[in-house]
């Protein structure tokens, strides 16, 4: 059973989402959060496998408790998927560099949404439908100047060439296209160079093909 954190200001979008997701087969929703403290101490109470998280909430805003809940080690199975209302949200980049694991629009579809729980749980990252490389080259666009990253140093030629690949928003589908291998020969690629990187996910390992330098705004393959 994948148990969901509700964490929002609104109360009709919780109960919306409440609805949709308990009505899932292995989905159920543990707790709802208000604010960002509560969802904190929720999500530390009830330590669910997703936290959907609002960007923009009262007494803690939804990045701020993100940070905290990434940071703490007793919540390291923990994934946040940031909530926001608009597709170019100045906040998302940073929201993915803090440790969340993707974002979803608030009006994205019921379908997209249930499919976004199940697949941060797997380990993957919420880096697409439809907007993904255009939001990945905004928001590297804006993020500090890359920087030697000696633990590239720890990565193969191909794993270099497969984190730069994620970096520019493949699936492990097309990164398998691009370098004529298997998909599950990609994917082993894609966990081995997470593990040598310490990366949580695949959002974590986007941010870092940036920040090393691997990837540069604008290079979308």
């Amino acid at each position: 059973m994948i148990r969901v954190l509700l964490a929002d200001d609104q109360s009709l979008v919780r109960a919306g989402f409440k609805a949709l997701l308990d009505a899932q087969s292995g989905i159920e929703v543990a707790g709802e959060a208000a604010d960002g403290e509560e969802a904190l101490r929720k999500a530390r109470e009830l330590r669910p496998d997703v936290v959907l998280m609002d960007i923009r909430m009262p007494v803690l805003d939804g990045l701020a408790a993100t940070r905290r809940i990434t940071d703490d080690q007793g919540l390291e199975g923990v994934r946040v998927v940031m909530l926001t209302t608009f597709e170019l949200d100045e906040y998302v980049f940073e929201a993915i560099r803090s440790g969340a694991s993707g974002f979803l629009v608030k009006d994205t579809e019921p379908e997209e949404l249930v499919r976004a729980v199940r697949a941060v749980v797997e380990g993957d990252a919420l880096l697409s439908p439809g907007v993904t490389r255009r939001l990945i080259a905004e928001f590297a666009a804006r993020s500090k100047e890359p920087s030697a990253a000696a633990s590239l140093a720890r990565l193969t030629e191909r794993e270099r060439e497969v984190m730069a690949l994620v970096g520019i928003g493949l699936t492990n589908d097309e990164i398998a296209r691009r370098l004529v291998v298997s998909p599950l020969t990609a994917k082993t690629h894609v966990s081995r160079t997470m593990v040598k990187l310490g990366a949580r996910d695949r959002a974590q390992l986007v941010v870092l093909a940036y920040e090393s330098g691997l990837v540069r705004p604008g290079w979308l393959g």
